[in-house]
């Protein structure tokens, strides 16, 4: 039986706790170093939900929580920034969470356990697939890369593109990619619409090229230098929106979002890559992940 269809945004991914580590300067190694230290809302996943949903897209996230008091927050927080979560609580695994390290220049360095992300089950993602057939399918690529939820995330795409549903999938991280083999991971991602990538991660799946055999259109996030919208006809690219960098937490997840947005509106290439600059710069801007 073919689901009902909706104007939603299904996201597939983690759902996280971030630990925002600020120091003061260089690490002191085996004594003090003064820092900063937040806890926010994380996980690329439900990052980039959150960032559709400011931008007045629908949206349901697909991740696994804890039973555990931080797993309840980071739904309640999921509700608050207007995302509906269709995923599971685990009676086993916390929640995820991640020590995240800032430098002065605002880059980011990632200390993650995933806990029950790993635990994703590819039946939670078919039941929301079925629940409601979305408009867009938009995989986190950590739940490909950890062979714990990589089950759950094939099994989205592989309804998905059974319901006729378009697909985005983020590359994530450039180390695992290079664990697992880009070539590997592209073959997963056949038939995707947009696949999202950094420079480290598009090098880990040997260059655009080799990406384009598999999307049909590759956005690549150069950071500062700003985003490049890459097919096999053709490529466009914008600079980065200008802004006071307050940590580069999530900005990338909030590229994809304005990416995400500005197609499902119609824009060009150009256009839409203009839109998803400044969502990317409001989520530098300030701090944490999040809208």
């Amino acid at each position: 039986m073919t689901p009902e269809a909706s104007d939603d945004v299904l996201v597939v991914g983690d759902l996280m706790v971030d630990i925002v580590v600020v120091p003061s300067g260089p690490l002191q190694h085996g004594s003090d170093t003064p820092a900063a230290i937040r806890t926010v809302g994380g996980g690329s996943a439900a990052n980039t939900a959150c960032w559709l949903a400011a931008l007045g897209q629908r949206v349901r996230l697909v991740a696994c929580v804890g039973d555990d008091p931080v797993g309840r927050g980071a739904v309640a927080e999921l509700a608050a920034a207007g995302v509906e979560f269709a995923g599971d609580v685990d009676p086993v695994h916390p929640t995820g969470a991640c020590v995240v390290l800032v430098d002065p220049d605002g880059e980011r360095t990632m200390l993650p356990d995933r806990g029950a992300n790993d635990a994703l089950r590819p039946a939670t993602v078919e039941r929301a697939l079925a629940e409601r057939r979305p408009a867009w399918l938009h995989v986190s690529g950590y739940t490909l890369l950890d062979s714990g939820s990589r089950p759950a995330a094939l099994a989205a795409m592989a309804t998905a593109h059974e319901l006729g549903v378009p697909i985005s999938v983020d590359a994530s991280s450039a180390s695992p990619l290079l664990t697992v083999g880009g070539a590997r991971f592209l073959d997963w991602v056949t038939g995707c619409r947009i696949l999202f990538a950094n420079d480290d991660e598009m090098a880990a799946l040997d260059g655009a090229e080799a990406a384009l055999r598999r999307a049909e259109v590759v956005v690549v996030k150069h950071g500062p230098a700003g985003s490049s919208w890459v097919t096999s006809t053709g490529s466009w690219s914008v600079p980065a929106a200008p802004v006071v960098v307050v940590d580069t937490v999530g900005a990338g997840d909030a590229l994809d979002a304005g990416v995400i947005d500005a197609v499902r509106r119609g824009f060009e290439p150009q256009a839409a890559l203009e839109a998803a600059s400044a969502v990317a710069a409001r989520a530098a801007g300030t701090a944490g992940a999040r809208p």
